[in-house]
C-alpha cells in the first residue's frame, strides 16, 4: 500500500546534498492503485465497531448505501488519483512544495528533523525574516537545496483533553492553510508529513483523522488546481494508522464506502473538515408554507384599492393561520437541555434510590447517546496515552492473556489484586481504557479470577456503570464472554443486580466456572498467566479431588 523510502533509493533517484536520493512522484504508488485491504471484513457489518455515526447528522449530501445510510465521503476516483501514501521524509520527494511542522518562531531546533540540514543554511536565514507564524497558520519560503520548489511552514497546536475541539480546529486550519498557499502560489503538488510533535501531546490517530478529512474536503472544492497530495509517514505506527484510515475518507470502491459509513467517527467536521460544535449552530427553521402566504398577499392586493395595500401589509395578523407553529419556537437550547439533565440527576440523588439503599452505589443519571459515549471514550484514551501508568500495571490487576479456544484475545482480571484502599480509581480507569483499546476492536474474552477476592473491598455498581460508559459500545458489542472463576454468592447477587440495573447486554454474557479444569475448556492453560494463590484457592475450595497439580509448572491434570 505504501513504498518505503529505503526501497525507492535504488530506483534511479538522484542523490541530494544530504546523501539521500531524490524520489519522483512516478516512483510513489497512487492510493487508487494500491492493494485493497478490507480490514473489517470479518466483523459484523450491521454494527459499527470502531466508531459510531452521529444520530443527529443531517441526511443531506452524499450518496445512499445499500443499508440506507448516507455516505459522507462517497467514492471519487478523480480525487483518489491525486492521493499518495509514502513512508519517508517529505523533503526527499521531487514535488512543488513540502510541509515543515515548526513552532511560532520558525526556528531550526523545532522544525521537522533533518529538514534544515537537507535544505542548507539559506532556509534558516529566510525563516528569520518572516517574523514568526501563528498557530494554525502557514508561511512559504524557497526550498534551496531540496528537490522541491517551496517549503510551507506551519505551526501545529498543543493538545489538551479539556480543549480538544480547539486543538482539532487549529490542526485542521494548519492543513487547509498549507493547501491554500499551494494554490495561491500556482503550485500543483505537495508532500505533507504529520503536523504534530510528541512534545505537544497530540494523539496520533485523532490527528490523522483531522489531516485526512481536511485534505478530502479541500480537494472536493479545488481538485482541478491540485495534482498530487502525498501523505508522508516516518514511523511504522503512523503508517499503519494512515493505511487504516485512508479508506474511510478516500474509499476506492462501493465496498470500502459501505465499510466507511460504519467506521467513521460521529463528528467528521463541516464542509472544511473542522469540528462541528452543536451549541454554536443557528437553530431557526425555514419559513414554511411560503407559497400559500405569497398567494394570499396577491389575492388581498387585487381586491383592495391601491391606497389600502400598504395598510394591509402592515397588518400581518392573517399570517398566523399560515405559519407552522414550530417556526415560532427554536430548537431547545443545549444549555437548557443540559440543565434539565442535571436537575433530573439531582432529583434522583435526593430521592429514594433503591440501588443505593442496597449498597450498590449511585446508578442514576441520564443515559448517554452513541456520540456522547464516543466523545467520552476518546477523551479518556487521549489522556491515558499521555500519562505514565506503570504503577497501575505493576499491580497486575488487569493484564493481557493469550487467546481462547476460538482464537479470540483474552484479558485477565485478578480480583484479589484490586486493593481499593491504596488505588487511585481515576488512574486505574485510564489504564483500563488504554489496555482494552486494542482488544475491543474485534471479539474478545475476559477471564476474571474471583479467588479470595471476597476478602477485599470491591467497587460499587455505580462505578461499574461509569466504566462501561467510558469503554463504550465497541466493548459491549465485541465482548464474547466473561468467565468468572470461583464465584461467591455475593458476586452472583452483584452480577444479577448489574443485569437488572446497569446493562443486561454485557452481564448476561457471564459464565460461572467453579474449577480451573472447567475454565481450561474455554481458555487453554498455556494461554493464561495464573497467580499461585489461585491454584491454592482452587485446591482449598474443591479439595483437589480427581486432579494432579505439577508443583513445578503449576499445570493441573485430570487424575486417570
Amino acid at each position: 500500500m505504501y513504498r518505503a523510502g529505503a526501497a525507492t533509493t535504488n530506483r534511479g533517484g538522484l542523490p541530494t546534498d544530504s546523501g539521500d536520493s531524490t524520489v519522483t512522484l512516478d516512483q510513489v504508488p497512487r492510493w487508487s492503485d494500491s492493494e485493497h485491504r478490507y480490514l473489517y471484513e470479518n466483523e459484523d457489518p450491521s454494527f459499527p465497531n470502531s466508531y459510531f455515526p452521529d444520530p443527529l447528522t443531517s441526511a443531506s449530501g452524499g450518496e445512499t448505501s445499500g443499508n440506507g445510510m448516507i455516505s459522507r465521503f462517497p467514492v471519487d476516483h478523480e480525487i483518489n488519483s491525486k492521493i499518495y501514501l509514502w513512508r519517508g521524509d517529505p523533503w526527499n520527494l521531487e514535488v512543488d512544495a513540502v510541509v515543515n511542522s515548526t513552532n511560532e518562531n520558525l526556528d531550526e531546533a523545532h522544525s521537522s528533523p533533518g529538514l534544515h540540514a537537507a535544505a542548507g543554511p539559506g532556509l534558516a536565514e529566510e525563516c528569520a525574516t518572516l517574523g514568526g507564524c501563528r498557530t494554525g497558520m502557514a508561511k512559504v519560503t524557497h526550498a534551496y537545496d531540496l528537490p522541491a520548489r517551496r517549503v510551507i511552514h506551519t505551526v501545529g497546536p498543543k493538545y489538551a483533553v479539556k480543549y480538544h475541539t480547539a486543538a482539532e480546529n487549529a490542526l485542521s486550519h494548519c492543513y487547509r492553510s498549507c493547501l491554500e498557499l499551494l494554490v495561491e502560489n500556482g503550485l500543483r503538488s505537495i508532500a505533507m508529513g504529520c503536523i504534530y510533535t510528541e512534545t505537544k501531546n497530540y494523539p496520533r490517530e485523532p490527528a490523522a483523522h483531522v489531516a485526512i478529512r481536511t485534505v478530502r474536503r479541500f480537494l472536493e472544492k479545488q481538485k482541478d488546481k491540485i495534482e498530487a497530495v502525498v501523505f508522508c509517514t516516518t514511523t511504522a505506527s503512523d503508517t499503519e494508522i494512515y493505511k487504516r484510515l485512508l479508506p474511510l475518507y478516500f474509499p476506492r470502491d462501493k465496498q470500502e464506502e459501505a465499510i466507511a459509513i460504519l467506521k467513521l467517527p460521529a463528528d467528521v467536521g463541516d464542509e472544511n473538515g473542522e469540528t462541528v460544535i452543536d451549541e454554536r449552530k443557528i437553530r431557526i427553521k425555514p419559513l414554511p408554507n411560503l407559497k400559500k402566504t405569497g398567494s394570499r398577499i396577491r389575492e388581498i392586493s387585487t381586491d383592495l384599492p391601491v391606497s389600502d395595500i400598504g395598510l394591509t401589509r402592515r397588518d400581518s395578523s392573517y399570517l398566523d393561520s399560515y405559519l407552522d407553529p414550530a417556526f415560532m419556537s427554536l430548537i431547545k437550547d443545549p444549555d437548557q437541555r443540559r440543565r434539565e439533565q442535571w436537575e433530573k440527576a439531582a432529583e434522583a440523588r435526593s430521592g429514594w434510590n433503591f440501588a443505593k439503599m442496597l449498597g450498590y452505589g449511585d446508578l442514576g443519571g441520564p443515559p448517554l447517546s452513541a456520540a456522547e459515549e464516543y466523545s467520552l471514550h476518546s477523551r479518556y484514551l487521549a489522556k491515558a496515552n499521555s500519562l505514565n501508568l506503570s504503577e497501575i500495571a505493576e499491580m497486575k490487576i488487569v493484564y493481557r492473556g493469550g487467546v481462547d479456544n476460538e482464537g479470540r484475545p483474552v484479558m485477565v482480571v485478578v480480583g484479589a489484586h484490586f486493593l481499593l484502599r491504596c488505588l487511585d480509581l481515576e488512574r486505574f480507569v485510564l489504564y483500563v481504557v488504554k489496555e482494552f483499546e486494542p482488544l475491543i476492536q474485534k471479539p474478545y474474552t475476559i477471564v476474571y479470577f474471583h479467588s479470595a477476592a471476597s476478602l477485599q473491598v470491591q467497587p460499587d455498581l455505580g462505578w461499574m456503570k461509569r466504566l462501561e460508559h467510558i469503554l463504550g459500545r465497541k466493548h459491549r458489542h465485541n465482548l464474547h464472554a466473561i468467565y468468572v472463576l470461583h464465584p461467591t454468592f455475593g458476586l452472583k447477587a452483584a452480577v444479577f443486580a448489574l443485569q437488572l440495573l446497569v446493562d443486561n447486554m454485557v452481564w448476561k454474557k457471564v459464565v460461572y466456572v467453579d474449577r480451573l479444569l472447567q475454565l481450561f475448556r474455554y481458555v487453554p492453560r498455556e494461554q493464561l498467566t495464573i497467580p499461585d494463590f489461585v491454584f491454592q484457592h482452587d485446591l482449598e475450595v474443591n479439595g483437589g479431588k480427581g486432579v494432579i497439580v505439577d508443583p513445578r509448572t503449576k499445570y493441573i491434570y485430570q487424575r486417570q
